[in-house]
Order: C-alpha cells, then sequence, then structure tokens
C-alpha cells in the first residue's frame, strides 16, 4: 500500500480529534437520567429529536420523511431534519452530541464511536421481504465498455463517492488493493460526493471511466453495467446514549423492528408511496459487533481513522 493512499486515508482522523474537542463545549443538558447514568442531554432541547443523515441522494430527505413522522407521532416529539454536508460532518455532529437520532454508513458508525461518539446503533433498514441488512457496493463502467472487471480499473478516471464512504470508498479500496490496485496512485480518482452523481459520471462516460456506488442507486439507471460487487454490513439507525433511558428505550423499540405496514397502519400515509416503498420495507435489528467487518478491514487497509 503506498503511503499516499495511507495519508489519504488518515485525513478524517484530524476530524475526528475537532469533533472530540467540539464534544466538551456543545452539549445541552436537560432534565433526566441517560442509559450511562449521567444527567441527560438532547441535541436541542427535550421536545425535539434531531435526526442526522448525509443526503447521498437528491431525494434523502423526501425517502426519510414517513419515517421521521412516525418517529414524531410515537414519541410526541417535534423531529428536526439534519442534513450534513458530508460523511466527515456528520461524525463531528455526532461526537459533539448535535444529533439524537441518526441514519450513519457502517464506517461512519465505527470511525464516530473511535472519536468518542455515544450512540448505540439499534436496526439497519431492509428494502424487500426475507432481505437480510446489508447492500452491495458495486464497481459499474459505463454500458458497452470494454472494462469487464476489476483489474480493468488501472489506469482509468475511477468515481468514488467520499473519503469516509463505506461502499463509495472504503469497500472499494480494499477491493482494489486486492487485485493489486493503488486506489490513488493507479487510477485517478474523482470524488462524486453522492453515490446518484457516482453513477451518473460513469454513465456519462467523461469525468469517469469506471468507479463505484451503493446497489440502490445504481439499479436506477440503465446506462451502467456491474462488473463486481461486495456485499456491505447495513448502515445502521442509531439513536444517542444520552437521551434519558426511557426514550432511548422507546426510540429503540420503535425503531428496532418496524415494518412499513406498521408505520402506514399507524396512520403515516406518506409511508404509503412509491418513493418510500422503493428505499424501506422494514427495519432489522443490529448491534455493535456487526460492525467488527468493517473494523477488520480498517486494519487491513491501515485506516488508522477508524482505530480512534
Amino acid at each position: 500500500m503506498s503511503t499516499r493512499f495511507t495519508r489519504s486515508l488518515l485525513a478524517l482522523a484530524g476530524v475526528g480529534a475537532l469533533a472530540v474537542t467540539l464534544a466538551a463545549c456543545s452539549s445541552t443538558a436537560e432534565a433526566g437520567t441517560s442509559t450511562s447514568g449521567e444527567t441527560a442531554s438532547f441535541a436541542v432541547d427535550e421536545n425535539t429529536l434531531v435526526f442526522g443523515v448525509v443526503p447521498d441522494s437528491v431525494d434523502t430527505e423526501t425517502n426519510y420523511q414517513p419515517l421521521m413522522d412516525y418517529i414524531a407521532q410515537e414519541t410526541g416529539k417535534t423531529v428536526e431534519y439534519h442534513e450534513s454536508t458530508d460523511y466527515a460532518a456528520l461524525i463531528e455532529a455526532a461526537v459533539a452530541g448535535k444529533i439524537d437520532v441518526a441514519s450513519f454508513s457502517g464506517f461512519t458508525y465505527v470511525t464516530a464511536k473511535n472519536n468518542g461518539a455515544a450512540i448505540t446503533p439499534v436496526s439497519s433498514i431492509i428494502t424487500a421481504e426475507g432481505q437480510e441488512p446489508g447492500y452491495y457496493s458495486q464497481a459499474i463502467v459505463p454500458t458497452g465498455s470494454d472494462i469487464t472487471d476489476l483489474a480493468g480499473f488501472e489506469g482509468k478516471k475511477v468515481c468514488f463517492v467520499d473519503p469516509s464512504s463505506t461502499s463509495g470508498y472504503l469497500f472499494p479500496s480494499y477491493n482494489l488493493l486486492e487485485e493489486g490496485i493503488d486506489p490513488e496512485t493507479d487510477v485517478t480518482p474523482v470524488f462524486a460526493g453522492k453515490h446518484d452523481v457516482s453513477v451518473t459520471k460513469v454513465g456519462e462516460g467523461v469525468e469517469c471511466d469506471a468507479g463505484f456506488a451503493e446497489d440502490s442507486e445504481v439499479a436506477k439507471s440503465d446506462k451502467v453495467t456491474v462488473v463486481a460487487e461486495t456485499m456491505v454490513p447495513g448502515a445502521p439507525i442509531v439513536v444517542s446514549d444520552t437521551l434519558p433511558e426511557e426514550l432511548k428505550t422507546q426510540l429503540t423499540g420503535i425503531l428496532a423492528e418496524v415494518s412499513i405496514d406498521d408505520i402506514i397502519a399507524s396512520g403515516i400515509d406518506s409511508a404509503d408511496s412509491d418513493g418510500f416503498r422503493s428505499v424501506f420495507y422494514a427495519t432489522s435489528p443490529v448491534d455493535d459487533a456487526y460492525y467488527d467487518t468493517i473494523r477488520d478491514i480498517c486494519e487491513k487497509t491501515n485506516a488508522e481513522q477508524c482505530q480512534g
């Protein structure tokens, strides 16, 4: 592995250090006791739950709205949508205590935990009946391309999503390294910022000859062809440990195992839409140990920011 690639993976470590500093001065205490036995705190106030996400596509807020409406209905709290600009910003927000509930990538969760975020994974979203938590990081090329496998990525302009993205950078980088291809020196990396943008750029075949993205976004395009894929542990929904114990227990019950039919039956009519059905079928319980695969790959790629 090249020193340059190691430095690239180390870049987020500085974000983690900054986040630890922020955590020391950003918590707003409210009456109550958290699950750690300390004074409970909310990101904003005791009547509001902040739901943090990274906008992986243009429809991110719309896709999460029925779930946020369901949380609001069941808890009696106002649920405030918090869109971080990128994965590093979501990590900062988590470590600084600025979110109460959030949807992470697996890598972002591990990084946040190792930098002091007081959060617990409760579930992962599945999109079809009978599915297990998890999704695919897919290697893609423009339809009709001469590239037929990962070995063909060498020397090409390759679209990644974000340096902190599990399926858009960490797993792709690991897989390229397994092929003997350094993801920084043996290809020309292009960071698209979002999964759908990576798919679009690859499909156009101008800025990127090949690339990587999450399967749900790849499936929307007929301009790209999948040449390889790797299963990634499902992205976690997490709950802040600093919330009052009763509320955290309630949120865990609400989010650990709920189906789209449950949400619709509760009166959230917006859940009964093609848009929401395309991204949500149910949640399935996960715990911290589920992400040990991420930790193992972090170690194998010398991604020191994963170690805290």
